[in-house]
């Protein structure tokens, strides 16, 4: 089973080389890995071009015009597909999200459509965030669930494992974000067309390096967006439009 690891990027330079060696490291038969970098000013792309002269399984997709981390997902999903993937896990950069779990979310994928690498599910963690932002993403995630309606604990998470088939289906160009509510927006997709999803539980830590790119605009906006997609949904919409 071919299995491509997608990161999007956007100046992640300092972690991105140990980043790819960890989930080498992990010798996961057919795995590749594909960085989509937005033109990172640190040289992120560089590093990643280093990297895969040793190694040939580490790609990078370059978007010079385009930038938002919904853009580059759906651009690494696509890259992901075309070039034969069986399943593709998404993962931050930032360690975050660390490489060990990838084994454990490909085995779940044996018996689910969609893994989820989960804080919130028994045995999952949340650390190294303040009381402030843990309760921002408790009370968005209420939110989410309640509005979508969607089963699933951990509704923020970026860390997901799918199936070929849940990626074809979801209908990647009508997809309408550009930023971070892309993870809310697959979620809802997949919901709708009758995948099955299953949490596993992760610790997730915060960035030791680097800086976050998530700010007061770009959360409202991503509430306000989990609105629209509810809204397109019920006018029989939300699998019709395009971004442009």
């Amino acid at each position: 089973m071919k299995t491509y690891v997608m990161i999007p990027t956007y100046n992640e330079r300092e972690n991105i080389e140990n980043l790819t060696r960890e989930i080498l490291n992990l010798k996961i038969p057919d795995l590749h890995i594909v960085v989509v970098d937005d033109n990172s000013p640190d040289g992120t792309s560089e590093a990643v071009k280093k990297a895969s002269k040793e190694h040939p399984e580490v790609e990078l997709l370059l978007r010079i015009t385009e930038r938002g981390r919904g853009s580059a997902g759906i651009a690494g999903f696509k890259y992901a597909l075309d070039h034969g993937a069986d399943s593709v896990v998404e993962m931050d950069a930032d360690f975050s999200h660390h490489p060990k779990y990838i084994p454990r979310l490909l085995e779940a994928l044996q018996d689910a459509d969609l893994v989820i690498g989960s804080r919130f599910t028994r045995g999952g963690e949340d650390v190294n965030r303040g009381i402030a932002r843990r309760v921002i993403t408790l009370l968005a995630g209420i939110y989410v669930r309640v509005l979508l309606g969607l089963q699933i604990k951990d509704v923020s998470s970026g860390y997901r494992c799918f199936k070929r088939k849940v990626l074809e289906a979801i209908e990647l160009d009508s997809m309408i974000s550009t930023g971070p509510s892309i993870v809310s927006e697959v979620f809802y997709r997949a919901h709708l067309k009758g995948f099955s999803i299953k949490e596993i539980p992760i610790k997730f830590e915060d960035r030791t390096r680097g800086q976050t790119k998530l700010n007061y605009k770009i959360f409202v906006k991503t509430l306000l967006m989990v609105l629209k997609f509810k809204r397109l949904n019920k006018k029989g919409l939300l699998f019709k439009l395009s971004p442009k």
